[in-house]
């Protein structure tokens, strides 16, 4: 029976700040937007926890695939990529805290766990709101609450989201019945990387859509209660699956451990693909010998800025270089796990 626990890979907080005396950053000249960064920074490191804790980097300074590698790992958008002339990020070590300043609003804090709930991660960010309020004064209104650069982010400013995998619903065409029922209650349900990113490896993120006129607490509630009954239905479908269709599905999980095992090349596209399939197996309880964590790893490890960033590349490597690469490492990873 499947666990709707393993169902979930990682929850995100983010709330969207500007500050009153700037435009927003798609107003903003190169000097005032860089002078911009500076003032977060000044705001920002005002302790020794924070200063030793967190580091910044300026993505003018940055190469092309540093960035790539970055936005994997989502500590930055596509949206802050594009504004990389102006754009910086403050993270912290453990890579779970990331700050965006100069994305489409000045800042966009996050907090980011697969282990931790919405209202923690909440919590957290809120503490590190309250660090940059103390010098920085937001762009606030009385009856619309925080502005923003979009007027789809009005009032708390705030977006939970929770990443999830859902194979079996999407086996089974469910997901576009999904996203007009959460349309319906004010969320929405993205691909992997969010906005604009397709469902790769039958992975989602679902989040609220409406911040104005309804309180933080809503939110976070709304959207728990949403996600719990999503995996409920998830789960529903693993075990029916496996009821109808058992010998197929197992049949298919093996032979996915078998090809990342033995592979010699490996797209992207085939990665996510076995990955979420061995991950099925996992959640459905026919496979013990592999985590839901040590395949989410790997679906991390074979990201083309990943592959690069592991052999310290500063050039894309051909195609071909790349999926003999992520074979190799998806390889070894499977040896080592399975051994």
């Amino acid at each position: 029976m499947t666990d709707k626990l393993k169902l979930k890979l990682s929850s995100r907080i983010r709330l969207a700040r500007n500050l009153s005396q700037y435009q927003f950053p798609h107003r903003l000249d190169q000097k005032n937007a860089r002078e911009l960064v500076h003032l977060v920074e000044e705001a920002f490191y005002v302790s020794k926890p924070l200063a030793e804790g967190f580091r910044t980097r300026h993505l003018w300074e940055e190469r092309g695939l540093d960035l790539l590698f970055w936005f994997e790992k989502h500590l930055v958008s596509s949206k802050l990529i594009d504004h990389a002339d102006i754009g910086a990020f403050i993270c912290n070590q453990t890579e779970d805290v990331s700050l965006m300043i100069n994305e489409e609003d000045h800042i966009r804090l996050q907090t980011m766990s697969s282990r931790k709930g919405l209202k923690e991660l909440y919590e957290e960010a809120e503490q590190l709101d309250t660090v940059l309020e103390e010098k920085l004064n937001w762009a606030f209104d009385n009856q619309l609450g925080y502005l923003t650069a979009c007027p789809t982010n009005l009032g708390t400013a705030l977006r939970a989201s929770v990443m999830v995998h859902l194979p079996a619903l999407t086996m089974q065409d469910r997901i576009g019945l999904i996203a007009q029922k959460l349309a319906q209650m004010g969320m929405t349900i993205r691909g992997i990387y969010g906005e604009g990113s397709q469902a790769e490896g039958n992975i989602y993120q679902i989040s609220n859509e409406v911040t104005l006129g309804i309180s933080e607490e809503f939110i976070l509630k709304n959207i728990e209660e949403t996600i719990d009954s999503i995996l409920v239905m998830e789960a529903a479908e693993q075990t029916k699956l496996i009821e109808s269709r058992g010998d197929e599905t197992r049949d298919g999980i093996y032979r996915s451990i078998g090809v990342l095992s033995q592979a010699r090349l490996m797209s992207s596209k085939e990665a996510l693909e076995r990955l979420s399939t061995v991950r099925l197996g996992i959640e459905a309880g026919i496979i013990h010998e592999l985590t839901t964590a040590a395949v989410d790893e790997m679906i991390i490890r074979v990201q083309t800025g990943n592959l690069h960033r592991q052999l310290g590349l500063t050039e894309l490597m051909p195609e071909k270089d790349r999926d003999l690469l992520r074979a190799t490492i998806l390889r070894n990873e499977m040896k080592r796990r399975l051994s």
